[in-house]
């Protein structure tokens, strides 16, 4: 299709500014830094509480943040949001400004039903600028070349993530330090229920790897640290309880030449008891001023009960 038409059919998907919507309220307010063992490997910056009444809907699940602090964001209603994180001179975000969103494409002129094509639930992006979006119920990767609120394309995805159950998909997806893709699946079990599937590579040289959550956890999202491994999200959720969440380390060693069958397990960051009792969906981390930096993002899932919330920590 001529990139032309493609553009049109992107703006009547729903391309837009927030700052259009005609309030004074802020779509982000600050919140005070967790207090977190002196012992910690991170330290916390504060966070912020997002309204999605300003912004205009929630349900965030996938983050990313440039250096320059372009944040983007996807939302499982098969949404997009770009903006620009302010933080103060000390690293503590104070709000979210140049706040724009619009409709994720999905390669259709006349889409699917929305929660079939448009369920993206993970974010990445390659060295060349492309993004990555990982959809869940039609498991699949679509690439979206320099902007988001561009027309994406199907690329090839690991082999047999179609087979994965309809809401247990690619939660977690980052590309590495080195450009290899990482995707592991947040329900997709192996034989014996107590690893999950997972591939290392990129489209036509995947390699299938597994992964053993903490017991009553299940992954959630992935972003690469430059050294080469990556941090890792999971959560939990009881009637009781609700939503718990926590922090974990994958090693660069265990990345690096994995094997056909390799498994990985992750060391804890951030525990349960750290981290507000909420349904952390989405991870990134970036360099900032000579410090490594580490963003969460809450979903909220549009739930009344619960809340978006992104958190901002600093590698000690």
């Amino acid at each position: 299709m001529p990139l032309g038409r493609r553009r049109l059919l992107a703006a009547l998907g729903g391309l837009g500014l927030l700052a259009a919507c005609g309030t004074d309220t802020p779509p982000a307010t600050p919140l005070p830094p967790l207090t977190l063992p002196a012992d910690a490997p991170l330290v916390s910056l504060g966070g912020l509480l997002l309204n999605r009444g300003v912004m205009g809907f929630g349900g965030l699940s996938g983050l990313h943040v440039e250096p320059d602090l372009g944040l983007t964001a996807v939302s499982d209603n098969g949404r997009w949001l770009r903006a620009r994180l302010v933080l103060d001179e000390a690293g503590q975000p104070e709000g979210l400004a140049e706040l724009r969103s619009g409709r994720l494409s999905d390669g259709r002129i006349f889409s699917l039903p929305a929660k079939l094509s448009r369920d993206a639930e993970s974010l990445a992006r390659t060295p060349e600028g492309t993004w990555l979006v990982g959809f869940e119920r039609w498991h699949h990767i679509r690439a979206y070349d320099g902007d988001i609120a561009g027309w994406g394309r199907m690329v090839q995805g690991p082999p047999g993530l179609g087979r994965a159950p309809l809401n247990a998909g690619l939660e977690s997806l980052t590309v590495l330090a080195d450009g290899r893709w990482l995707a592991i699946t947040e329900g997709f079990e192996e034989s014996g229920g107590d690893l999950l599937r997972g591939w290392i590579g990129h489209p036509g040289a995947w390699t299938p790897i597994s992964y053993r959550p903490t017991p009553g956890f299940l992954p959630t999202d992935l972003a690469a640290l430059p050294h080469g491994g990556a941090l890792l999200t999971e959560r939990r959720f009881s009637l009781l309880g609700g939503f718990q969440g926590q922090l974990l380390r994958l090693p660069a060693a265990a990345l690096a030449r994995p094997s056909p069958g390799t498994i990985l397990a992750g060391e804890v960051l951030l525990d349960a008891a750290a981290l507000p009792a909420e349904n952390w969906e989405g991870v990134t981390s970036f360099p900032w001023r000579g410090r490594q930096l580490v963003a969460l993002i809450a979903d909220d899932n549009e739930f009344f009960l619960q809340q978006g919330m992104l958190l901002l920590f600093a590698f000690r």
